[in-house]
């Protein structure tokens, strides 16, 4: 079972060169990464099953407005 972190300060980061949104829950921490589908990753700290961020690619092709 995932468990979201509580209280901690989410870390929004867009990589314009790459078209990458970057986001991490708390202080920077090694997580893995698991691919759930349409260029989205959840990053989860292994140790504590605990959510540590997520990735989402082509972040401005699913921002457009059609």
């Amino acid at each position: 079972m995932l468990k979201i972190p509580k209280r901690a300060n989410a870390v929004i980061h867009y990589d314009g060169e790459a078209d990458v949104l970057y986001v991490s829950f708390g202080k920077p921490k090694p997580a893995e990464g698991l691919d759930i589908g349409d260029g989205t990753i959840l990053r989860i700290d292994p140790k504590t099953n605990e959510v540590a961020g997520f990735t989402i690619l082509d972040f401005s092709r699913r921002t457009e407005s059609e």
